[in-house]
């Protein structure tokens, strides 16, 4: 569903995959400087997993340390699905602000917490959990307030996430709802109204609105499995196949190469055993990026990096898994990083 379809192209699964890794800077890393740390978080980085964001920025970005999250070029963000997200700073109303209802009563409780939560934090930052104290609300219903895009967070992982208000966007949600959709079709194309609506936590309709309102800069694409949209501007670099890359990266948990649904989900792993390792349950691995395939998962416990690969590796791609494995910064590790093969 979305704006009628015309003219249609047709393209691989190598050019989708190829196209997406290049996007995202998993070909070659970005160089060591804030504007690659914008780029990276264009479309936001989940945080949910606590540093979940800091990997993905490690990913496609050259020489970040442990602290390398907390940026002056980036801000934390109850963003989708009210999940915690790491957002290019100045840019927070894309990802909270598009999000707020046009009517109802979400709406409605969404600025009369705000205005609540401003007017008692009075420019402080304090605990999430004593502001929710303070205004007789849960904690996590502060959440709503966030969709005014007046919110910000810091969540370390271990506690309760800080807030601190800011003034309000200079962007009606209607503009922020199409900037949204644009950075996700640019990062994540082809793609579906359903999808990213999915994404963002809204309802398909106003997903559909948001398609609807770019028709004219949407191209309609066929994939072998799938139809979705492109933005229109990015035709060409969809249609620039390349080879495979000799990189491997360590992408974690919810990291936006991977974090699709339905048919999309299909597309990058073939293998319905390996989905199925993959998209589990509860909270998901990371996924192990080998010479441009997604090729196994891993977790980490502590110092400890454990790889479980659907397929036999190269001596070569080993060591460039192992590399992966031993630079990623940690903040709680104080010992060398040790992988472990299963």
């Amino acid at each position: 569903m979305g704006p009628a379809m015309t003219t249609r192209l047709d393209v691989t699964r190598a050019q989708v995959l190829a196209y997406r890794r290049r996007v995202q800077a998993l070909d070659q890393r970005l160089p060591d400087e804030a504007a690659s740390l914008r780029q990276a978080a264009w479309a936001g980085l989940q945080d949910s997993v606590p540093r979940s964001a800091l990997h993905s920025l490690h990913a496609r970005v050259t020489g970040v340390d442990p602290d390398g999250w907390k940026d002056p070029a980036l801000v934390q963000v109850w963003g989708p699905r009210y999940t915690a997200y790491v957002v290019p700073a100045g840019d927070h109303a894309v990802y909270t602000l598009a999000r707020l209802p046009d009517r109802g009563r979400i709406r409605d409780r969404a600025y009369d917490l705000a205005a609540r939560l401003d007017a008692y934090l009075d420019g402080r930052t304090i605990n999430c959990n004593d502001a929710g104290e303070a205004l007789g609300v849960h904690p996590n219903n502060l959440r709503y307030a966030a969709l005014t895009g007046t919110v910000l967070i810091r969540w370390e992982g271990a506690r309760a996430p800080t807030v601190r208000t800011v003034p309000a966007p200079d962007v009606d949600p209607h503009s922020a709802r199409l900037e949204l959709a644009r950075r996700y079709l640019h990062v994540g194309g082809p793609s579906t109204v359903e999808a990213f609506a999915d994404w963002a936590g809204i309802p398909v309709a106003g997903g559909r609105a948001a398609f609807d309102a770019l028709e004219g800069s949407l191209l309609a694409v066929r994939t072998p499995i799938a139809e979705g949209w492109i933005l229109a501007s990015d035709e060409q670099a969809v249609r620039a196949a390349e080879e495979g890359t000799r990189a491997a990266r360590l992408l974690p948990s919810g990291d936006p190469y991977y974090l699709l649904q339905g048919a999309d989900r299909e597309l990058l792993v073939p293998d319905a055993a390996h989905r199925a390792l993959l998209w589990t349950p509860r909270v998901w691995p990371g996924a192990v990026l080998v010479d441009g395939e997604i090729s196994g998962t891993w977790r980490r416990a502590k110092a400890t990096v454990t790889l479980q690969m659907w397929e036999h590796l190269t001596p070569t791609q080993r060591r460039a898994v192992e590399d992966e494995a031993e630079s990623l910064p940690l903040p709680d590790v104080e010992v060398p990083v040790e992988a472990h093969w299963t």
